[in-house]
């Protein structure tokens, strides 16, 4: 249920547009659209037709590279574009990409959207664009509206308040009336969806720098009014909650969550609820900024525009303070079409760099997942190179994660393991040339032009025999219960590399979606990091076990191993697993291991990859006998018992099309 604040900000949208305000021209004509489930899988479609979805963005975008792309048989590009005038790091003082198009009360400069828009048409006409826009305001809103930004213990503020419902409407107002101009605009043929972007980085993160502090009376009232609801207004049942016989609505304040004061340890529900109500607020905001503008997008465009956003980085990013605890909100909001985030940045090779979300839970309830690919490679170019005036003093984008590895063949290895793990689990993503010129080479173009050809040629298909045989279900919210403020949770989700590494595939669901976990499907359940189950998932973990299937519980403090009709196994103060365990657990089982030389291996679908940090000789057990092709090489295989070998580069990755 969407809370009044949020209902209150939509009849007053709806207010304005009886009054005229916010009244659409004309019939919102141009492209179509949208995501339909085709076996099992949320996929893209406009104007009707199936589309690959595969994209490509830069910040620096040149026609070179977006003729490169559409001689590759890519034609759908991501645009930057910015209501407001600073850069999107507020920690790292960089430049801004591109011009504001808010510059004042109702006044609008649309050019560099033009600009880019004219820019991709003049080589690739059969372009569809996506515009990523970036819902911060300006400066000049800020100081226009003090009541409304991030207010700090010495006076000073850090952007705009996100519990800001004035920042809301207007810039809700503003992307209406962008959307109305595009609609009206030539580029309405090609102008296929709008990614809602907003925070630090564009991805929906509280701006902050090492403390969190937003004393602003906007957020005081907001999270006053939030209580009141969640609570029904019974003052009774919030002094319960809370342990506290003398707060009311009226005095309750949220609990200091700057990051001043960390312990160890987990909260508990009875003793810390103000704590969990304080981030639980705190998280939904920004899923409800989210929806609320994707509504805005889909009632300008009559629905024809996609919608997407980056949250839900639970996996990855585990500090709570960054407001990514409320993905669950998101997923049955029937006006987003799809989630992002970047892949894992333990970019080395032989690791598993998984997507920051539950991405199976993404795909049940009928959203597309697309990977930012922000693949570092042998050519990346750097920022103080290409865009100097943008670069910030120092070196925050020139060194550790901003540089790619030194040869061309890793380069090469790292697209074809994005790709390979892209199909096998059957999502796409977007080749993010950040400063430009990453990927201009005809080596790295040619991984893109396959996974184009590749798309088209082999229709995703449900093969069962392919299908992961373990589950790992996990809670986005578990940070809420972490005293050390994500410390802890991440060392739980740090299992994920041994996880990519110990040769059997896994689907990852939120703890939301325990019930879609369908018995007979697995035979293998982990509980990462779920603490506190309630009596309902205590029954559905106990109907899991007694349908045979294996379930291991890590709740941060112990590990527990229960199986049909065996002893329960205790594994104290054990919460970190090594490839090799995991491995053999989930083979004690009875689960297919693809793999036992702890290589990455993605499996699903009809597609095999196969990445090595180390190369050589390399063994894979397929579940059947197959008829495997090379889809690099061309090369063909006939397996009879399902044993394949192969030599590997180290740091080499290999793709198979399998067909039974």
């Amino acid at each position: 249920m969407r809370s009044r604040l949020y209902l209150f900000s939509i009849v007053w949208a709806l207010f304005l547009a009886g009054c005229g305000v916010l009244k659409r021209t004309s019939k919102p004509t141009g492209a179509r659209a949208e995501i339909r489930i085709e076996n099992k899988l949320p996929t893209l479609y406009v104007d009707g037709d199936k589309w690959p979805p595969f994209a490509y963005m830069s910040y620096l975008g040149e026609k070179q590279y977006y003729r490169e792309m559409a001689e590759a048989g890519l034609h759908l590009f991501n645009i930057p574009a910015y209501l407001g005038d600073r850069g999107i790091n507020s920690t790292s003082g960089i430049g801004v990409f591109r011009k504001a198009i808010w510059q004042g009360e109702g006044q609008y400069d649309f050019s560099t959207i033009s600009a880019d828009f004219n820019e991709i048409l003049s080589v690739d006409p059969s372009a569809r664009i996506i515009i990523r826009l970036h819902l911060d305001p300006p400066e000049w809103w800020e100081r226009t509206h003090p009541d409304e930004v991030s207010l700090q213990p010495d006076g000073t503020s850090i952007r705009t308040s996100f519990a800001s419902m004035k920042w809301r409407h207007d810039a809700g107002e503003v992307l209406r009336n962008t959307v109305d101009w595009l609609l009206e605009s030539p580029y309405a043929p090609y102008l296929v969806g709008i990614h809602v972007a907003g925070g630090y980085t564009e991805e929906w993160f509280y701006h902050y720098s090492d403390f969190f502090y937003d004393e602003s009376p906007a957020r005081l009232k907001s999270f006053r009014i939030w209580l009141r609801d969640k609570y029904g207004a019974d003052v009774e049942m919030l002094r319960t909650a809370w342990g506290n016989q003398s707060v009311t609505f009226e005095t309750a304040w949220p609990e200091d969550i700057s990051g001043k004061n960390r312990d160890e340890g987990w909260r508990d529900t009875a003793a810390d609820q103000s704590y969990f109500d304080t981030f639980d607020f705190h998280a939904g905001l920004m899923a409800e900024h989210i929806m609320y503008f994707c509504d805005i997008v889909k009632d300008a465009s009559a629905g024809r525009l996609l919608t997407g956003a980056f949250y839900g980085y639970h996996y990855f990013v585990t500090d709570p303070r960054r407001g990514h605890g409320a993905l669950a909100k998101l997923l049955d909001f029937p006006n987003l079409d799809y989630l992002s985030s970047p892949n894992d940045y333990h970019r080395v090779a032989g690791e598993d760099w998984a997507p920051f979300a539950a991405i199976k839970s993404v795909q049940l309830h009928g959203k597309l997942w697309l990977a930012e690919n922000d693949t570092r490679t042998s050519i990346t170019t750097l920022l103080k190179d290409r865009a100097p005036d943008i670069d910030p003093p120092g070196d925050w984008y020139s060194e550790g994660v901003w540089v790619g590895p030194e040869d061309m063949e890793t380069s090469v290895s790292f697209l074809w393991k994005n790709l390979g793990r892209m199909l096998a689990y059957g999502y796409g993503g977007w080749w993010f040339d950040m400063w430009g010129g990453w990927f201009s080479d005809p080596q790295l173009m040619e991984v893109i032009q396959k996974g184009q050809e590749l798309y088209k040629k082999y229709p995703a298909e449900d093969d069962l025999a392919m299908h992961a045989e373990v589950a790992v279900v996990v809670d986005e919210r578990l940070q809420f219960w972490d005293k050390s403020l994500g410390r802890q949770t991440a060392e739980l989700m740090a299992n994920r590399y041994a996880l990519g590494k110990c040769g059997v595939p896994y689907d990852l669901y939120l703890r939301t979606d325990l019930d879609k976990v369908k018995l007979g499907r697995y035979k293998a359940v982990w509980l990462l990091g779920i603490r506190g189950l309630t009596d309902e998932e205590q029954r559905l973990a106990d109907r899991l076990v007694a349908h045979g299937n294996w379930l291991l519980f890590s709740d941060g403090n112990e590990s527990t191993l229960k199986a049909k009709d065996a002893e329960v196994e205790h594994y104290p103060k054990k919460n970190q697993w090594s490839a090799k365990e995991l491995g053999e657990l989930w083979e004690r089982a009875g689960v297919h291991r693809y793999n036992q030389q702890e290589d990455v291996v993605y499996a699903g679908r009809g597609w095999l990859c196969v990445h090595s940090e180390i190369g050589g000789k390399r063994i894979l057990s397929l579940p059947f006998p197959a008829q495997v092709i090379d889809v690099i090489s061309g090369d063909i295989v006939k397996t009879d018992d399902g044993i394949l070998e192969l030599d590997v580069p180290p740091g080499g990755t290999r793709l198979f099309r399998v067909n039974r």
